[in-house]
């Protein structure tokens, strides 16, 4: 028999993602959990059985969980940095999903269990400079991580560790950086900032209107990971026999104006940038060290940063023209 793998937050963008994968591989029976209605997800296959439903409360997780092999936790209340900073309470409650998944896992004796961190975890006074050496998983320590959904992030990994610890239950955790693609929120106040950008330029192109937005001076500095590197990365470090903590994200660190002109090139649409000082910025500089997983795991980032926003502005360009199921990718959900 084929095993099973649940997939939580299989209605959101990483989520939806990792199940299109396994439905086209057709190796495993795959359960999908998210909390929006079913026509809300970004990608739904009848291929799985999938369920809409509350992983904040023990009675769904305890449900989910029952014969299943491998489970893979990406449900979480997130967004980009306008929804951490203004929804902190909101973003901790999360913890409720990750807690009864674990109590569920080892009740139900699942054999392996995926949590998804993220690089919100790591030491703010590490990211007060733009263009700062990539962060290492060691960073995370002495805690002083992004208030409310860093705090969250951290706290279950640790959850992680302990359930491994006391109860046995095989664990991998990863924290991304800024996992961006086609198929995913651009609008709505949910959306990171390169979907964000190429909306803001595809609809300044069709509109003939040169100026954009831009929240802060531009000059904060990421790394941003496209969408095909994620899956890998994720797929690359559940199938290891390593119980440690990786980053996976990209190691090109750039400026929000630089990533400006990529998009600009990509459209073919020089912009004005109206910078709006006063909205949230997030830390000043961020970017990833992949040298611990490429060396314990193997797997590297291969989509360069421009090669991926090609691609990501193609998408929501056909999007925003067609019209076509826009609401969903727009409106704002918990992944």
């Amino acid at each position: 028999m084929k095993k099973k793998i649940l997939v939580c937050g299989a209605g959101g963008f990483i989520g939806g993602h990792l199940v299109s994968k396994f439905i086209k591989e057709n190796e495993f029976d795959i359960i999908c959990a998210d909390i929006k209605p079913k026509e809300y997800w970004f990608q739904i296959f009848d291929e799985a059985q999938n369920y809409s439903l509350d992983l904040k409360e023990y009675e769904n997780t305890s449900k989910v969980t029952k014969g299943v092999d491998y489970i893979f936790n990406f449900a979480c209340n997130m967004g980009g940095m306008g929804f951490i900073e203004n929804n902190k309470a909101e973003c901790m409650l999360s913890v409720l999903v990750n807690t009864n998944l674990l109590r569920s896992a080892v009740k139900n004796n699942c054999k392996k269990y995926f949590f998804s961190s993220s690089a919100c975890v790591y030491n703010g006074s590490k990211q007060n400079q733009t263009f700062i050496d990539g962060l290492k998983e060691t960073d995370a320590y002495p805690a002083e991580p992004e208030d409310g959904y860093g705090w969250e992030k951290l706290f279950s990994e640790r959850m992680c560790r302990h359930f491994s610890e006391d109860f046995g239950l095989e664990t991998r955790v990863v924290r991304y950086h800024n996992i961006y693609g086609p198929i995913g929120t651009f609008d709505g106040g949910r959306e990171k900032a390169p979907a964000a950008l190429c909306r803001k330029i595809i609809n300044a192109k069709k509109n003939n209107d040169k100026n954009i937005d831009v929240w802060g001076d531009g000059e904060q500095t990421r790394s941003f990971l496209y969408i095909d590197d994620c899956i890998k990365g994720t797929l690359d470090v559940f199938n290891s026999n390593s119980s440690e903590v990786y980053n996976i994200g990209s190691e090109e660190q750039v400026s929000i104006n630089q990533m400006i002109k990529m998009i600009e090139e990509i459209s073919d649409y020089p912009v004005k940038k109206n910078y709006q000082l006063d909205k949230p910025k997030g830390v000043r500089g961020r970017s990833s060290n992949n040298d611990f997983v490429t060396d314990k795991i193997g797997w590297k980032s291969e989509n360069s940063l421009k090669e991926g926003l090609t691609k990501t502005y193609k998408w929501i360009e056909q999007q925003i023209n067609s019209g076509s199921n826009i609401d969903k990718f727009c409106r704002g959900s918990i992944d």
